[in-house]
């Protein structure tokens, strides 16, 4: 009676061990059967709750003495199981199992409904979520939803700002371990992902894989709104912000604003001064990397990027670009308050001042001020005296080289800029402009003192000497002084005229 009664409070089932060849046990509360009583009171602790096993450094509690042994080998960092193929060690045999698929290529879990294959069980129990559209871990602040417990786990530190993987090179912070990984391949220029078709190889999967739609020519992200395609969702998203105007990335220094966190980050070195990118052959420094690349090539000679339709080649694929609206005539950057239309950005960002009077360089000489940093170059030179550009034919020296070019066409004769309605011809397209306003009666240099108005500037400051006296031009015969050049050179005829009749 005794032994029945120690029998009936393990659960032990009624069978004989003649009926079956040894004892078994059910567990009471949800029928599981057991051929060892340990094992049973093993289990029923998953119903009971209790947890026996403390772990004397962190206080964790387990239901079974061999999960505590596991669980010291984190404090102890003892990894007992050994990869024979690489030598990876781990704490647990199931995870050197798992890691065993990787060498032999196994996954035995399939997807019953689209045939993927995993390594681990619980990647398919996440991938099966993909199907059934089940996200059943909760962002407990703002309500996001997750198919896995570790993807809640890493958006958690959005909110909390938690980065707890630390570079041990440069001290960086990240919130994902794969993120430290993969960084951390700055440091060692290791890059183990290789293109079979080119041979490039790349520190992470992922662009070797959007490197690939190179060869493929697969553009799989397209913009709903205008159709174009990219071979990467986060160049969709960038795009997209074209047509939303959103630029969520803020200078706190100018309050200029971004669509991508990498041209801030770029920018603020105009701030800071930062040029990180040396070239090793002549020390230039820059402050993008791509820059640097680019300037390579000017030592190099390489120009990698050609012109279909002429055979030019250019260092760089955006001066290839810009080429190519030659052969096109694409003006893409439109003036919204003249309708003026311009094949670079950056001209049109120039172009806009006039209207703004924006003049953002100064000289630090004598405080002038320009629209344009090339303008404050050559107007440096007149402080140093400096004239670059020399006239092969001539000698003659000019501060930028644009003047050379037109100083060029006297010996040559080219006359390339025509006026449409005389047919007369000029070395130079201001000229040309200036000459235009004889057809059209346009006047736009209005003198502020007598209203007198003038179709060119120099004629407008030539006029405006009339009313300050300031006479610049000054003869190196007799002295006398002139308000401008042209009536000097007319003076300077006198004193040639006397020299020939003597």
């Amino acid at each position: 009676m005794k032994s029945e009664s120690r029998r009936r409070s393990l659960g032990k089932s009624p069978q004989t061990p003649a009926a079956t060849g040894s004892e078994i046990y059910h567990c009471s509360e949800c029928g599981k059967s057991f051929t060892k009583s340990g094992d049973l009171q093993k289990h029923k602790r998953f119903h009971t709750g209790e947890r026996p096993y403390h772990c004397e450094q962190c206080g964790k509690s387990f239901a079974r003495q061999s999960n505590l042994q596991k669980h010291q080998r984190v404090h102890t960092g003892e990894k007992p199981y050994h990869c024979g193929q690489c030598g990876k060690s781990f704490t647990f045999q199931s995870n050197l199992q798992i890691h065993q698929r990787i060498h032999t290529g196994e996954k035995p879990y399939h997807c019953e409904q689209c045939g993927k294959s995993f390594a681990r069980q619980s990647h398919l129990q996440i991938h099966k979520r993909f199907h059934t559209g089940e996200k059943p871990y909760h962002c407990g602040q703002c309500g996001k939803s997750f198919n896995c417990q570790s993807n809640l786990q890493k958006h958690q530190r959005v909110h909390t700002g938690e980065k707890p993987y630390l570079c041990g090179q440069c001290g960086k912070s990240f919130s994902q371990e794969i993120h430290l990984r993969t960084h951390q391949r700055i440091h060692t220029g290791e890059k183990p992902y290789h293109c079979g078709q080119c041979g490039k190889s790349f520190a992470r999967q992922s662009h070797l894989q959007t490197h690939q739609r190179i060869h493929t020519g697969e553009k799989p992200y397209h913009c709903g709104q205008c159709g174009k395609s990219f071979t990467c969702q986060s160049n969709l998203q960038i795009h997209q912000r074209i047509h939303t105007g959103v630029k969520p990335y803020h200078c706190e220094q100018c309050e200029k604003i971004f669509t991508l966190e990498g041209n801030l980050q770029k920018h603020q070195r105009i701030h800071t001064g930062e040029k990180p990118y040396q070239c090793p052959q002549c020390g230039k420094s820059f402050t993008r990397q791509s820059t640097l690349q680019i300037h390579q090539r000017t030592h190099t000679g390489e120009k990698p990027y050609h012109c279909g339709q002429c055979g030019k080649s250019f260092i760089c694929q955006s001066t290839l670009q810009i080429h190519q609206r030659v052969h096109t005539g694409e003006k893409p950057y439109h003036c919204e308050q003249c309708g003026k239309s311009f094949t670079l950005q950056g001209n049109l960002q120039k172009h806009q001042r006039i209207h703004t009077g924006e003049k953002p360089y100064y000289c630090p000489q004598c405080g002038k001020s320009f629209s344009r940093q090339s303008h404050l170059q050559i107007h440096q030179r007149i402080h140093t005296g400096e004239k670059p550009y020399n006239c092969g034919q001539c000698e003659k020296s000019f501060t930028c080289q644009s003047n050379l070019q037109i100083h060029q066409r006297i010996h040559t004769g080219e006359k390339p800029y025509h006026c449409g309605q005389c047919e007369k011809s000029f070395t130079c397209q201001s000229n040309l402009q200036i000459h235009e306003r004889s057809h059209t009666g346009v006047k736009p240099y209005h003198c502020g003192q007598c209203e007198k108005s003038f179709t060119s500037q120099n004629n407008l400051q030539i006029h405006e000497r009339s009313h300050t006296g300031v006479k610049p031009y000054h003869c190196g015969q007799c002295g006398k002084s002139f308000n401008s050049l042209s009536n000097l050179q007319v003076h300077e005829r006198i004193h040639t005229r006397k020299a020939i009749s003597l």
